[in-house]
């Protein structure tokens, strides 16, 4: 049987929702997935993670997941071991290269020592601010760092928990918020620029960068409400950036894929300044494939069919079983 037959034989499990903040969106990359592969002739069934997961594993297990679970367990690396535990192939980066880039400071540790540009930062737990003084802390950090700053939780997406400070009365509240997602703040130096996504996938001949996307929010943030309200934001692809500043982009996004030790699909997020000065802000694992989201619109915009592109993933999640 070729690769392909077996393919379109094989059972897809679609893994999605879970208990993260991001349970819907999770749902709803999910559903446009199951879609997209069900034109390829796949056979697909959606599956919200639950308690349920490992006695349905073992009683029907699939040929292959996709996993499209956001946020924590979907990217931190446990869904991964898990299925790594069970001898089940999947879509996307394994447990180890998951857990290095769910740590944003970790990331950055990696990224900096490889020479690939990120903003200056600093981590701190939330028991840190109880046991050095919460104020006496912020004023330290803004002394040193120097405003405006960003906090957000280090781990996570989508947005949650992100606050700008500009000036040193919006630190408790910006601190305050983001150990609502998190217990651990990453504090890095704002970076005024341009908001660029680069999609990156190997589909068999190394990992290669798709067009870029510039992310503009229409009011205020690019914040949870913009990236998943149509009309919120504006997206423009590919990104009008000259050809040697895309290019430069490009070679980062997929350094910072290399890097980490990514797998078949990811999502770099980046800042460009008015100098042409590219920032990398973090990497993602599992990158939505809702109506809003970047992935499948730079798919579409390299003129890839989307759907042909994830079965393509499908079908070499399967060869490596």
């Amino acid at each position: 049987m070729t690769e392909s037959a077996a393919a379109s034989d094989a059972r897809v499990l679609i893994l999605a929702g879970g208990m993260s903040y991001e349970h819907e969106i999770s749902m709803k990359s999910g559903r446009r997935s199951a879609a997209a592969l069900q034109r390829q002739g796949m056979v697909c069934e959606i599956r919200d993670l639950d308690g349920d997961l490992l006695p349905s594993l073992q009683e029907f297990p699939p040929d292959v997941v996709l996993p499209l679970v956001h946020g924590a367990p979907g990217e931190d690396g446990s869904l991964r071991g898990v299925l790594e535990l069970s001898d089940i192939p999947f879509v996307g980066t394994d447990a180890f290269g998951a857990r290095r880039a769910w740590s944003k400071a970790t990331a950055k540790d990696l990224l900096r020592s490889a020479g690939l540009p990120t903003a200056d930062w600093a981590v701190m737990p939330r028991q840190a601010f109880s046991d050095f003084g919460a104020r006496k802390l912020l004023d330290r950090i803004a002394a040193k760092m120097g405003l405006p700053l960003v906090v957000k939780p280090n781990s996570g997406g989508s947005g949650l928990g992100v606050h700008a400070v500009r000036k040193e009365d919006d630190f408790p509240s910006a601190m305050m918020g983001c150990f609502s997602y998190s217990d651990e703040a990453l504090i890095e130096s704002f970076v005024e620029g341009r908001d660029i996504a680069v999609g990156v996938i190997d589909l068999g001949d190394g990992p290669i960068a798709l067009p870029p996307v510039e992310i503009t929010p229409l009011h205020g943030d690019y914040d949870y409400a913009a990236r998943y309200n149509p009309g919120a934001t504006r997206w423009t692809v590919p990104a009008d950036l000259d050809g040697a500043t895309s290019a430069r982009v490009a070679e980062v996004a997929v350094g910072v894929h290399r890097t980490l030790g990514l797998r078949d699909v990811s999502r770099v997020d980046l800042m460009v300044d008015r100098a042409g000065d590219i920032q990398v802000l973090e990497a993602n694992v599992a990158p939505g494939t809702t109506e809003t989201s970047l992935l499948p619109m730079a798919v579409e915009a390299a003129g890839m069919d989307f759907g042909e592109t994830l079965a393509t993933m499908v079908r070499r999640a399967l060869a490596r079983s």
